[in-house]
Parts: structure tokens; C-alpha cells; sequence
């Protein structure tokens, strides 16, 4: 039989893993697959991760990783992906904002045009505001204008990925991880899928906008230097602007005697350019930043427990 193993990350939701867990039966049973239902508890507070832990007691096709604390979505993405035994790997998020039903035409498709990746393209998001809509769209866009990759737009971590692909990211290693940049950057024959992004059946989402505008930032500077280059740019167009205008100014004084007066203006463009300048330290701190975590060699993640025990397969 063909082998499946399906990654659902969670953190504190209890109450959407039965469900999760029904739908994802009832599709999956129905199909030719040998598969694997891989939850990882990213240090979740409530009794989500008993739930899962208690299933695989009486189902040997679910396994729990729970990690000691929260690490955060891509390193409990990594987590799975170092346990993942399959010809066929998909990643789905538990609250069913990623349809199971759409799992054997994944299948089909991997088997069919034999690519190593298979993404799922969002059309609509149902469930989501107006600006949560607009801002993923115009992040997507801008990561896409930026990084020298062709990253998919509309795309998020619902995929099916090839052992080969598995392989391949995890030799990846780096502390500061945007999975779904790394899993272009592989850049291993891929394939994508229209689908309709559900409204989640239950619970609330636990992204709130500074994690999502710290997960955008991570994801532009963990895949292009593009925005020091702007920097670099802007601020020699500053000074040179700068330079025209004293020279303007010394002129005129000497060919009329008039000084030129406005102090205002004179301090909102000291203080643009000081602006400029913060922006620009900001951008360069955020790279030496990122070298700093890299450079301590942490461990991505730490697992607590493993139901039932499984061992890290070999590369």
C-alpha cells in the first residue's frame, strides 16, 4: 500500500482536535493509503495534547510529538518533518480551515504528473476580514516582488510534499525558518491545486498582527538582503539631495543676500532624514540580529514526549 503521513501542528485546540480527527477518518478510511496521522503539540496549555495522546493509545496510526514548550509554528513544522515516514508527506492546519476531503485528489495528482511538491492555492478565504484578506494578499505579493525566488503566491502550509522534498529540508537547518520559503527554496518540481479556504469550525485563531507582522519580516529578511540594497539607495538619494539643495541655498545667499527663510522646513527635513536613518539601523539590526541566534547553534525544538516512541529516521 501506498503510504500517507498527514502533519497537524496545534497549539491549544482542544476543541477542534475530535473533530479533526472524525473528518480526517472518514475521508482517510476510504482511500487506498496506509497512512499516518502525525500530531505535534507545540506546548500547547489546555488538554488538547491527552486527547491525541490518548487516541494513539487505541489507534496505532496516530503518533503525538509534544515539544517542552512553545517553539512556534515552523519549528514544530520541522519537528514532524524530522519524524515523517512516507512516499507522501501532507501539512495541513488542525481547525479544518484546510478541507481533508481534498486529500485524495492530492494523491492523485503527486502520482499522476510525479512532481515532489503539490500546493494548495487559496481562491477565496472564507471566515477572514476584509483586512486580514488584503494584508496576507498584499504580503504575498511583496515577498513574491522581493526574494530572487519565485515564491507561490496565496499559498500557505497546506501541501503535500515527496520524501524526497522531506529530505531535502532537513538538511535546512537555520534558527530564523519560514517553511514556506524554504520549501520553494528547494526548488524541486512542484504543482498547484485551487482550493477554497474554509472558515474554522471551531475555536479562535491564536495569531494575532504582530506575531503575523513578525512572520512577514522573518520571511522578507530570511530570504533577500533586497531591502539593505533599498536602504542603501535611499539614503544616497537623500544625501545627494541633501547636497543640491545647500549648494542651492550658498548660491543664493551669495547672489542675492537674502537668506532663505523656514525653519520649519528645515526641521521636517532633518527630521525625514533622521527617520531614514532609524529605518535603516532597524533593517541592518535585524539581520545582525538574525546572525546573533544563528551563530549560538540552539537545537530547533525539544521534544518532551513521544506516543507511541518513534525514532528520528535517518536522512
Amino acid at each position: 500500500m501506498k503510504k500517507l503521513c498527514i502533519i497537524l501542528p496545534f497549539y491549544n485546540e482542544v476543541d477542534v482536535l475530535p473533530l479533526c480527527l472524525e473528518r480526517l477518518r472518514h475521508v482517510l478510511n476510504e482511500t487506498p493509503y496506509s497512512y499516518t496521522l502525525l500530531f505535534v503539540d507545540d506546548g500547547s496549555l489546555d488538554d488538547g495534547a491527552t486527547f491525541i495522546k490518548e487516541q494513539s493509545f487505541t489507534d496505532s496510526r496516530i503518533h503525538l510529538l509534544r515539544l517542552s514548550r512553545n517553539f512556534g509554528k515552523e519549528a514544530a513544522v520541522t519537528a514532524a518533518l524530522d519524524h515523517a515516514q512516507a512516499e507522501a508527506t501532507i501539512l495541513m492546519d488542525v481547525d479544518l480551515q484546510d478541507p481533508p476531503e481534498l486529500i485524495p485528489s492530492m494523491m492523485e495528482t503527486f502520482y499522476e504528473t510525479h512532481v515532489d511538491v503539490v500546493l494548495m492555492q487559496r481562491v477565496s478565504r472564507s471566515g477572514e476580514s476584509w483586512w486580514k484578506r488584503q494584508s496576507a494578499r498584499l504580503f504575498y505579493r511583496v515577498l513574491y516582488s522581493l526574494s530572487p525566488l519565485e515564491m507561490p503566491v496565496d499559498s500557505g502550509d497546506f501541501r503535500l510534499l515527496s520524501h524526497k522534498a522531506v529530505l531535502a529540508l532537513r538538511q535546512l537547518r537555520e534558527g530564523n525558518r519560514y517553511m514556506k520559503g524554504l520549501m520553494t527554496w528547494i526548488g524541486l518540481p512542484s504543482t498547484s491545486l485551487p482550493y477554497h479556504r474554509e472558515s474554522r469550525i471551531a475555536g479562535t485563531t491564536k495569531w494575532n498582527q504582530l506575531q503575523l507582522i513578525g512572520l512577514a519580516v522573518d520571511a522578507i529578511t530570511s530570504f533577500t538582503a533586497l531591502p539593505l540594497r533599498l536602504s542603501s539607495i535611499i539614503g544616497f538619494g537623500c544625501a545627494l539631495s541633501a547636497l543640491v539643495f545647500g549648494g542651492w541655498i550658498v548660491i543664493e545667499t551669495l547672489t542675492t543676500g537674502v537668506h532663505v527663510p523656514g525653519y520649519a522646513s528645515l526641521a521636517a527635513f532633518v527630521t525625514w532624514i533622521g527617520g531614514l536613518q532609524l529605518l535603516a539601523i532597524g533593517l541592518l539590526g535585524e539581520y545582525v540580529g538574525k546572525l546573533y541566534i544563528e551563530s549560538k547553534k540552539r537545537p530547533l525544538y525539544v521534544l518532551r514526549d513521544v506516543y507511541p516512541p518513534m525514532d528520528v529516521p535517518e536522512s
